[in-house]
């Protein structure tokens, strides 16, 4: 496993993070045994972050974590998670004060630990942005001067609110998701920012929440119908040629020094080992040629994410 420096952080962080949303269930129902074993066995080749919130399976995959981490001494890994949403409509978003504190209390009490090194507002987008720059961020500085969170950051789908937001207050950390990865590499057009800033930047879904992926995205998937045929296009040129879309994708991230981490959801221990090996092997050029040039057509199209003021 390779390690790149993290921001102004002083930390080195793992190439590879491990992404909590499938302890939670969120692609499919998973045996939480095998979830725990997934954990030992990411931190014992060299996985260094974890990054979870309460959100991922509605307070699932941070319980379900929590039972992993006992038997793992705190200094062996990195912990993210967030704050602010807590279901998939909008009432289920909170960013006031009173509420993230007490999420992070309530965090800790599931994960069984003292504090989190990174301690971020998920999807940003669903609130007011004045409410989260005003209310929300100096509320976590709070929870990070009692010892709680040693960073605090931000994460949010549309890229244009980071600038908005980090132009008015500073933040340690930001974490982009689906802006970095074959058919989208907007995030680049932000990493001089973040160098400037000495955030430290996490790169999050790689393979497009499963869109560039053999398997084929969730039913729940928000990308539009052209993107997603694509995609589909894409893995089936890659199959008929003994190759993987999914190893593809993730090499192609990883492949970027400037991003020092990506983060790849899995509760199955043989698909964290996989993408381990996946991420030393070469590169191969001419086929990631061929497939960038099938995904051109729909190079950096995303899809709309919370309040219309937003994106």
């Amino acid at each position: 496993m390779k390690y790149r420096r993290l921001g102004n952080t002083g930390l080195e962080v793992s190439t590879l993070g491990f992404g909590g949303s499938s302890l939670g269930s969120v692609f499919h129902e998973i045996d939480e045994n095998e979830g725990i074993r997934t954990v030992h066995v990411a931190i014992d080749h060299g996985i260094n972050l974890i990054d979870t919130a309460p959100f991922y399976g509605l307070t699932k995959a941070e319980t379900v974590l929590g039972k992993a981490l006992r038997e793992i001494p705190r200094e062996k890994y990195l912990l993210a998670t967030k704050v602010a949403r807590y279901g998939y409509k909008e009432k289920d978003f909170d960013f006031s004060a009173e509420r993230v504190t007490r999420s992070v209390d309530e965090s800790l009490a599931r994960l069984g630990i003292d504090y989190i090194d990174f301690i971020q507002v998920h999807d940003m987008e669903f609130g007011s942005i004045e409410q989260i720059l005003n209310e929300t961020i100096p509320a976590l500085r709070k929870v990070q001067a009692q010892g709680k969170a040693r960073f605090v950051g931000i994460t949010c789908l549309p890229t244009k609110l980071y600038r908005q937001v980090m132009d008015r207050i500073d933040v340690d950390q930001v974490q982009s998701y689906c802006h970095y990865c074959l058919n989208d590499t907007s995030l680049t057009d932000l990493l001089p920012y973040f160098k400037e800033k000495g955030v430290a930047v996490f790169n999050s879904a790689p393979l497009a929440m499963r869109l560039l992926s053999d398997e084929g995205p969730p039913d729940w998937h928000p990308a539009p119908a052209e993107l997603k045929q694509k995609s589909a296009e894409a893995a089936a040129f890659c199959r008929e040629r003994g190759a993987s879309l999914g190893k593809l994708a993730l090499q192609f991230s990883v492949a970027n020094p400037d991003i020092p981490t990506n983060i790849v959801g899995s509760a199955n221990p043989k698909r964290i080992l996989q993408n381990i090996r996946e991420i030393e092997e070469p590169l191969d050029q001419e086929l990631l040629t061929s497939v960038m040039e099938i995904l051109k057509p729909v190079h950096n199209l995303t899809w709309p994410s919370g309040r219309a003021e937003n994106n």
